[in-house]
């Protein structure tokens, strides 16, 4: 198949690759020229502006676009409805708003244009390790690109069947699922996004705890030295907080012990705000997640071995490195 890719940062750029890969055609566009051009150079096919992306295109059409939340992507998908025509379709697989998604694609189905929301999990390892997809919008253009997802995805590996599964669609032990309707996708990548907030905080704190064991405020014979690295490692075999979290943890502490690159000033892409809010509307307590959330924005404000720990596992999974 063949599909237009909008944004050649880490992430769009990995995927076109990927998808390249597999034998499927990529036009490629980026405001900057040398990230297109870097593509290319892969085997894409250069476009010097969006309109040149959807032109090199035969129809039924799909672009995909890969920029930040907001504005950047609210333009292109904007441009993207005056430039494709009926039966084609826009994507966007960044971290957007679920409920821009409904807005959105009222607008384009107002044009004949379908609209997929995709929920993209991998960071900057998806290339290798392929990408969690979380779509959301009419079953149809879902099923239509079916093996653009299936390349996409990391597919069944080495993780065992779940038990009771049968009859269920094969493609989501691939690794990617059709949500439901417009902002479904988005909505489940926000509450994944939640959930990995306080996963990494969880980490974060315990880590701490275990640093300051033997703190000079203790007496002297409850002080106890535990080497982290070593610790996270035992951790990652057979234990039940086992997770790819935690691989890159162990990995960070192995290369830095104290992690001393790290600045602990702990960013947030958004998405956490977004499922506290969504857990406001909808009433349900989420004490965990919104903690999270809270303990990121504490982290501007104070210098502890958990900020640090949460930015070796932002720059390990995303490439987040935040400046000291």
């Amino acid at each position: 198949m063949e599909i237009g890719i909008v944004g050649m940062g880490r992430m769009g750029a990995n995927i076109a690759r990927r998808l390249m890969r597999a034998g499927h055609r990529c036009v490629v566009w980026d405001r900057d020229g040398a990230a297109v051009a870097a593509v290319v150079a892969d085997g894409a096919t250069g476009a010097a502006d969006l309109a040149g992306v959807v032109a090199a295109l035969a129809a039924p059409r799909a672009v995909w676009v890969m920029l930040p939340h907001g504005e950047p992507t609210e333009h292109a998908i904007a441009a993207l409805g005056g430039l494709l025509a009926p039966g084609d379709v826009a994507i966007d697989g960044g971290n957007t708003q679920w409920k821009d998604d409904v807005r959105r694609a009222a607008s384009l189905a107002e044009r004949g244009v379908d609209y997929l929301d995709i929920g993209t999990s991998g960071g900057v390892w998806g290339l290798e390790r392929g990408y969690c997809l979380m779509i959301g919008g009419r079953a149809e253009p879902v099923a239509r690109l079916a093996p653009i997802f299936d390349a996409l995805a990391p597919g069944r590996g080495d993780i065992p069947a779940t038990p009771r599964r049968e009859g269920r669609a094969p493609n989501i032990e691939e690794g990617w699922l059709h949500c439901g309707g417009h902002g479904a996708g988005h909505l489940v990548k926000m509450v994944h996004n939640g959930i990995e907030y306080g996963m990494m905080q969880a980490l974060a704190e315990g880590l701490d705890l275990l640093r300051a064991a033997d703190s000079p405020a203790l007496p002297e014979a409850h002080r106890i030295s535990v080497d982290l690295a070593d610790v996270t490692e035992v951790w990652r075999r057979g234990s039940v907080v086992t997770s790819w979290l935690l691989d890159l943890t162990a990995a960070a502490l192995a290369q830095d012990p104290a992690l001393a690159r790290y600045a602990g000033t702990v960013g947030d892409s958004g998405e956490g705000r977004w499922t506290v809010q969504q857990a406001v509307e909808t009433a349900v307590p989420t004490p965990v997640l919104t903690a999270a959330l809270y303990a990121r924005f504490a982290s501007r404000d104070q210098d502890r071995f958990a900020g640090k720990a949460l930015s070796a596992m932002r720059a390990g999974f995303g490439g987040h490195l935040e400046p000291k």
